[in-house]
């Protein structure tokens, strides 16, 4: 079945050009599209979509407040909060109040399909570079923890459940790079970058890149840099 799509987005330029790369996956369905919160309100209770995708910034009420008000009416309903900001306030904000996902505005086409998926699936998603500023996050709080003192452990690469180049894989992850970014570093193609972290999703037991990147932390697996 098709995963059914609604948009919300203020800026109409921005938002016909999320459609357009949505509507090249076919088993995409876009729905519907609005411009502010009331309308996603209204929107949803038509259509019933599988995954909201939100601006976080509109008049009357903003993307976060109509999260928060869709969740609560339908629960069965995922939302993706759309955004500028990469600061952990943010982000923390959209989550708590029930959104399964964080994009930034500068992401690239594979990234907002990727999300789609996942979030569609019942995983959660967030965009590479905010997963890379939860880690500095983490790093900082370790630090201030410690009195200034922050000393990681060794870092023990999972060899006995990813291969070398999934470890690496699973570092630049934590690192916050995105496919892309990864297939330039390492001198392959996205293609098999995706496949390395679908096969690093099942070793590992988690549905989604964050997840995976915050069992690698809490494990050792990976350098917080």
């Amino acid at each position: 079945m098709a995963t059914k799509i609604v948009i919300i987005d203020d800026h109409q330029l921005f938002r016909e050009g999320v459609k357009r790369i949505l509507e090249f996956e076919p088993t995409f369905d876009v729905a519907a599209e609005g411009d502010d919160g009331n309308e996603a309100l209204a929107l949803v209770e038509e259509h019933h979509p599988d995954v909201v995708l939100m601006d976080i910034n509109m008049p009357e009420i903003n993307g976060v407040e109509a999260t928060r008000q869709l969740v609560q009416k339908y629960p069965g309903t995922k939302v993706i909060i759309l955004s500028i900001h990469d600061d952990e306030s943010y982000v923390n904000h959209a989550l708590k109040t029930g959104a399964m996902g964080y994009l930034l505005k500068e992401m690239d086409s594979d990234a907002l399909v990727d999300a789609v998926k996942v979030v569609a699936e019942g995983g959660s998603y967030l965009h590479p570079k905010v997963t890379h500023n939860l880690v500095q996050e983490y790093r900082r709080l370790a630090n201030s923890h410690n009195n200034g003192g922050f000393q990681q452990v060794e870092v023990r690469r999972p060899l006995h459940l990813l291969t070398r180049r999934e470890c690496e894989v699973l570092q630049m992850l934590a690192d916050g790079k995105s496919n892309r970014g990864i297939g330039e570093s390492l001198y392959i193609s996205e293609k098999t970058v995706k496949n390395h972290v679908s096969n690093i999703l099942q070793k590992m037991n988690v549905n989604d890149r964050t997840q995976a990147v915050v069992t690698a932390i809490k494990n050792g697996w990976v350098e917080v840099r």
